[in-house]
């Protein structure tokens, strides 16, 4: 029986990546059945609206998406469309796996970043305290922090651990300096690691310190969680460690709904060009398959696209080559025959 999946091809580079992912997946048997929409610029030039309501349908009567990079248009009412789908089905938990394909600077790097998708700064709300053309201008942002949302997201890490086969997870935070949010976030997460005792190790870093050593002794991580803000800017840091967000994907999961997506941008000097990494989109799906109870294939799909890369014959220009999107694309469904 099919899954039935909706397919965001996105903007930019997005339609290609998407119709590469979809290609491995259909060489590697999976058993979904695509419900194709559009959403951001691919959005508006359909149903001039960034966030269609058959989009937003679709995700609430299949609960599984895959989505390629957003544009969000200016002056639609959006900060960011993808920020609007979190929140529109309460993705809570954005999940960031980061691991070494080719050895390069560091070696031997495999982390997984949990970032609290909801609350925090980016909850977006923010107002001038004097008018913006003031000569004495001043703004306030508020970072919203509750007890509710820090222990599911800790919760969530812990659980991941488990299942996942972790050892460690490190929580992330600036109590030092933010004694009531960040401080909330901490207690919460002391409170959630004495159910897992004696199963995962836990250990809490402020965060700037933290920033350091994932630098100087980046192994030396497992899994860590952490807020939204912090989150956002850690889980690139990480990425960067490995060669960059042309391999980065990622998770957005809630109680009702989980999207899966590239987390790199539209890439709109290169798009339609046919020379785009579908990478982070293929990884996404990956995880996704995860998701779906579909572990075997997903880590077969994964461990086709690494010996791809590690061969280094036919990967596209990012990635040191000069093959083409199908190029590349074709080079890893051979070797999922």
């Amino acid at each position: 029986m099919k899954t039935r999946v909706t397919l965001i091809p996105g903007d930019g580079i997005g339609p290609s990546i998407a119709d590469a992912t979809v290609r491995i997946l259909a060489a590697a048997d999976a058993p979904i059945e695509w419900d194709r929409q559009v959403a951001g610029m691919a959005g508006v030039s359909r149903w001039h609206d960034p966030m269609p309501d058959c989009t937003i349908d679709s995700i609430k009567q299949t609960r599984l998406a895959l989505k390629g990079p957003l544009e969000t248009p200016v002056g639609e009412g959006y900060r960011s469309v993808n920020v609007a789908l979190r929140k529109t089905f309460d993705l809570y938990s954005n999940v960031r796996p980061t691991r070494t394909i080719t050895p390069g600077r560091y070696e031997n790097i495999d982390i997984v970043l949990i970032r609290e998708n909801t609350e925090g700064l980016y909850i977006g709300i923010e107002h001038y305290v004097k008018i913006a053309d003031d000569p004495k201008a001043a703004a306030e942002s508020l970072a919203v922090i509750t007890r509710f949302g820090s222990e599911r997201i800790m919760r969530y890490a812990f659980e991941y651990a488990v299942s996942h086969g972790r050892r460690k997870v490190t929580l992330a935070h600036k109590a030092n300096i933010l004694k009531y949010s960040q401080g909330l976030f901490l207690e919460s997460g002391k409170h959630i690691a004495q159910e897992y005792a004696g199963r995962i190790e836990f250990e809490e870093r402020i965060v700037d310190a933290m920033a350091m050593h994932l630098v100087i002794k980046p192994e030396q991580f497992d899994v860590i969680v952490t807020t939204n803000m912090f989150g956002d800017i850690l889980s690139d840091l990480i990425a960067g460690l490995v060669g960059g967000l042309g391999l980065a994907p990622g998770g957005n999961i809630g109680t009702t709904a989980a999207i899966f997506e590239a987390v790199h941008g539209t890439a709109p000097d290169i798009a339609g060009k046919g020379v785009a990494n579908p990478g982070a989109l293929i990884l996404a799906a990956c995880m996704m398959l995860e998701h779906m109870g579909d572990r075997e294939r997903g880590a077969r799909i994964r461990t086709a696209l690494e010996e791809t890369i590690r061969e280094r014959k036919t990967v596209t220009r990012d990635l040191g080559g000069s093959a083409t999107t199908d190029q590349f694309t074709d080079a890893i469904i051979s070797r999922l025959a």
